[in-house]
């Protein structure tokens, strides 16, 4: 297992792609949820990656706002789960948000049912419970200790 961290500029056209294929697989195909996956901000993020050589296993985007940073996408694909690797993803991903971004304040926007697995990080929810696509979601915040 790798893990490659690269902003959307320094990654290859094949890269982006397989990228997309993974997110497209977990977030349309296997939950079965028609949203624009492929965004705006995918023009300017920072892609973290757990890869098996060129497969993608776990994945994550962090974007940056002027007052904090948040996450999301993340995802580990179907093969390689209760392997650890969500824990894994969510852990480098807060590593790179540390090394890489002044922002103390994380936010992000996390499907319910994983209330106590983001809590397990250190996050406090800081919304009721609202649906994001048709599925429930809630926000959480968290302050990094630098």
């Amino acid at each position: 297992m790798e893990l490659v961290v690269k902003h959307t500029k320094e990654m290859s056209n094949i890269e982006l792609v397989k990228v997309f294929q993974a997110r497209v697989n977990v977030f349309i195909v296997e939950q079965n949820c028609t949203y624009q996956e492929v965004d705006e901000f995918d023009l300017n993020t920072l892609h973290v990656m757990l890869k098996n050589g060129e497969e993608i296993i776990a994945y994550s985007r962090v974007i940056e706002h002027p007052s904090y940073i948040t996450f999301g996408r993340v995802l580990v694909v179907e093969k390689y789960r209760k392997s650890h690797y969500g824990r894994k993803i969510v852990k480098v991903t807060l590593n790179k948000i540390k090394e890489s971004y002044k922002q103390t304040q994380v936010r992000i926007s996390g499907q319910a049912y994983l209330k106590s697995f983001y809590e397990s990080f250190g996050f406090k929810s800081v919304s009721d419970v609202y649906l994001e696509d048709n599925i429930p979601h809630i926000t959480f915040q968290m302050h990094l200790d630098r």
